[in-house]
């Protein structure tokens, strides 16, 4: 059955690819539609997220946004089926502008490590080609549980020169292997740790438990290793991205970890603010909740 199942993806992954790009677009905006128009808990969960996160908002405003962002959600889907597709160069035809490389450029020219930081914004998959065609990091990835897909994208992410480390202990130790002698990794820093491994810090309004492991590989260390904040933001009018890369904050490279902690959610919220409709919030970014808070989920 699994087999079935990574053929029939396989074949979706490839017929979306052949299509052209303004095509790409409107398929992913349509997904996105059906997910807005049927019952789900995709939808239900963003409409929870959005809520608690912008508490400004009144419930037709809530309910705008949870349209826009399943529409961009349906979007990175289509968009990234031709990343994992399509030759890496072809991809990156689409990122029309880049601010911000010279700082990149800087730190490896400096022979600091670089940790490469982003988020579930934009579309990380073209991201991910990008910061390949530049530099050949590490990258850690959570595999699909498909074998096929997982296969099929590790495949993919090596096209530029990329390495990539699972998300496993493994994984882990490898990432801080490869920042300890001088390298180059990539690191999603938005997905939900464990309790031990993470600590609340505010994030959109609210509290939300955030990873410690970048905390601990530039805490005390700025003269050694460079952070630097990623992101691909779709253009307004679909036809491609902007990457965006920014130098972290100085309180990010305090020993205290919690400092270092909230200073990275601060820069991943100012992003988010930005383009609201293009973060993940389908995601169960805020499963656990701090204290006696009662769970959103």
């Amino acid at each position: 059955m699994e087999k079935i199942k990574g053929a029939l993806a396989l074949a979706i992954l490839r017929a979306i690819a052949l299509l052209p790009w303004p095509a790409v677009q409107w398929l992913g905006s349509f997904f996105g539609w059906i997910m807005w128009i049927t019952p789900n808990r995709s939808k239900k969960i963003a409409q929870i997220n959005l809520t608690h996160c912008f508490p400004e908002l009144d419930k037709k405003a809530i309910n705008q946004l949870t349209r826009q962002s399943l529409k961009n959600i349906g979007k990175t889907f289509a968009e990234s089926a031709c990343a994992w597709i399509w030759p890496a160069e072809k991809t990156l035809d689409r990122v029309h502008s880049v601010e911000g490389l010279e700082i990149l450029q800087q730190a490896i020219a400096n022979g600091k490590a670089v940790i490469g930081i982003t988020s579930h914004l934009g579309n990380w998959e073209v991201l991910n080609h990008f910061y390949g065609q530049q530099c050949n990091p590490l990258v850690f990835y959570r595999p699909p549980k498909l074998k096929a897909l997982d296969k099929l994208l590790a495949k993919q992410r090596r096209l530029m020169g990329n390495r990539i480390a699972p998300s496993t202990n493994e994984g882990i130790i490898s990432v801080i292997k490869e920042v300890r002698r001088g390298g180059i990794v990539g690191i999603p820093a938005d997905p939900e740790p464990s309790l031990k491994s993470g600590v609340f810090v505010p994030f959109l309004g609210t509290q939300a438990l955030t990873s410690k492991f970048i905390a601990g590989m530039v805490g005390g260390k700025q003269d050694k290793v460079a952070a630097i904040f990623l992101h691909a933001i779709r253009s307004e009018d679909g036809s491609g991205f902007k990457v965006l890369l920014e130098a972290a904050p100085d309180d990010m490279y305090s020993t205290d970890v919690k400092t270092s902690v909230a200073a990275l959610g601060r820069v991943l919220e100012s992003y988010v603010r930005r383009w609201p409709e293009q973060y993940m919030w389908t995601m169960k970014r805020f499963r656990r909740r701090p204290g006696l808070e009662k769970r959103w989920y």
